[in-house]
């Protein structure tokens, strides 16, 4: 099991494929398993470092405050304890927000930057989702049963739970198979999202960025769409328009095509 120490934490990682690297960034209270569906092609033309987050998975969990830049930091030490001098850095949701801070702190890194359901800054209607998402963990007493019963609807589309409720259950089944962080370790990781305010160092980013929101995301609407682009000198927007929160386990095929054809135009 690899692990490096970066930023005054043990970081565990997984490493499939060869080429040029990418680093995916997991998104709240997940493990580096949680790309398996990308990391299956991505594997084939480009070497992934899938990487446990502070606070999840098998890295440290130490006590103090999280925040996005914080986790923005344990990456740019993950990768120069990995020897990993520059990659497309790809992440969804609160991986998202750790890697618009890796881009815009340490641009000499980031090859290419993709956010996927992603934020710049939390506000009244995301705060109060994700305080309800904390009130489930510490009422459960378990980060595996809010997830599959608290995110996981916010995540896919009521067509999806109609269509293919046995799809459901197998991400369900992968979930519980998973490292989960304990409930407070989850509340370190999440207040990391309640604060997370990237407004003012978007300008800053110099790597071509993709930009992808589900059409039927509420959490993360395609109302943070504008302010991105707005800021973000060279970024370019897909909506994904049958999907949720999630478009990486809802449509994985259309997905892994758009985001692999990014990497394409931006290798070298």
């Amino acid at each position: 099991m690899p692990t490096v120490q970066a930023n005054g934490i043990e970081m565990y990682y997984e490493v499939q494929g060869s080429g040029e690297p990418i680093v995916l960034i997991p998104y709240l209270a997940a493990d580096q398993a949680c790309y398996a569906f990308q990391v299956a092609d991505y594997a084939n033309h480009y070497t992934c470092f899938s990487v446990d987050l502070r606070g999840a998975g098998l890295s440290g969990k130490p006590e103090g405050t999280y925040t996005t830049e914080l986790l923005a930091d344990d990456i740019a030490a993950f990768m120069q304890a990995a020897g990993i001098d520059r990659a497309h850095v790809f992440g969804l949701s609160l991986g998202a927000a750790a890697g618009m801070w890796l881009a815009a702190k340490h641009p000499e890194l980031v090859k290419s930057l993709s956010l996927h359901s992603a934020w710049d800054r939390t506000d009244p209607f995301l705060r109060t989702v994700v305080e309800t998402w904390r009130i489930m963990a510490e009422g459960l007493g378990s980060v595996t049963d809010m997830m599959i019963k608290g995110i996981f609807p916010w995540c896919f589309t009521p067509e999806l739970y109609a269509a293919r409720p046995e799809y459901i259950d197998s991400l369900a089944d992968f979930v519980r198979g998973r490292p989960m962080p304990p409930v407070d370790a989850f509340m370190r990781q999440s207040g990391a999202v309640l604060a997370h305010d990237a407004g003012e160092v978007l300008g800053s980013i110099k790597a071509p960025t993709l930009l992808t929101f589900g059409r039927h995301d509420v959490a993360t609407s395609t109302r943070f769409a504008d302010p991105i682009m707005a800021a973000i000198p060279n970024c370019e927007l897909h909506v994904f328009e049958d999907c949720a929160h999630a478009p990486i386990y809802e449509n994985v095929t259309d997905f892994n095509q758009r985001t692999m054809a990014f990497f394409q135009r931006h290798a070298g």
